[in-house]
């Protein structure tokens, strides 16, 4: 194997019970398998990750420490190759805060779940991205993942990370289920580019390049992917 995406479900805020592997896992596996299609001939392993708890729970940060070993497995089983971390709603912030694993090069964070702003309150970290290319994705819709909250996270990535972009969805919500297909493209070719360093798309040089707030509102165009061939 050349390299290792991990996926990583939702969660919740609270919660130390065992989540349900099959719903838990439900939401990512699709967009896993897509990506195990795309980067077969680069010897890519997709692997889901299945969390101890399903809660994030305060300080202990359940979901990020689960998210750390698992990329510790990946360099026990396939050794020093790149990983990325792909995370929906929780996961994106699970994602998101382990991202300084050693072994991750990018992030790719969906719909995350983010604290509220608190000025009495440590902020959400960000030190840990430099060095990675990373990719959020959120809808403009979402009533249930403040995008404002996962906007100011990036902002505050950028300007210690050039390689942070966001792209938004317009009129979409939460489960971002009305481009769904563009949303998976997309993570395909930022996945597929980090990777393999392969070239990546037009819309996602541009917003690599441009900067706050321009690209970090980069709107997700209708039909993405399909003058990709995907």
């Amino acid at each position: 194997m050349s390299g290792a995406v991990l996926l990583l479900p939702g969660g919740d805020e609270e919660s130390d019970r065992r989540p349900s592997t099959v719903l838990a896992t439900a939401s990512v596996r699709t967009l896993g398998r897509r990506l195990a299609r795309a980067g077969r001939e680069q010897g890519l392993a997709a692997h889901v990750v299945h969390y101890r708890y399903r809660g994030w729970n305060g300080s202990e940060a359940h979901l990020a420490q689960d998210a750390s070993w698992a990329a510790d497995e990946v360099v026990r089983r396939y050794g020093d190759v790149p990983v990325c971390l792909v995370g929906l709603d929780m996961g994106g912030r699970a994602a998101l805060r382990a991202g300084g694993h050693e072994a991750v090069n990018s992030v790719v964070a969906i719909a995350p779940w983010l604290p509220e702003d608190d000025v009495a309150a440590s902020p959400e970290p960000v030190k840990q991205l430099v060095g990675r290319q990373v990719l959020i994705v959120h809808g403009t819709n979402d009533d249930v993942c403040d995008p404002e909250l996962s906007f100011r996270l990036a902002a505050r990535a950028k300007k210690a990370n050039r390689e942070v972009c966001r792209f938004e969805v317009h009129s979409d919500g939460h489960g971002l289920h009305q481009y769904r297909a563009e949303v998976q493209a997309l993570a395909e070719d930022f996945v597929m580019g980090a990777l393999f360093g392969g070239v990546v798309s037009r819309p996602v040089q541009d917003a690599l390049a441009a900067p706050p707030p321009l690209g970090l509102r980069m709107p997700l165009a209708v039909g993405f992917g399909k003058s990709l061939g995907r």
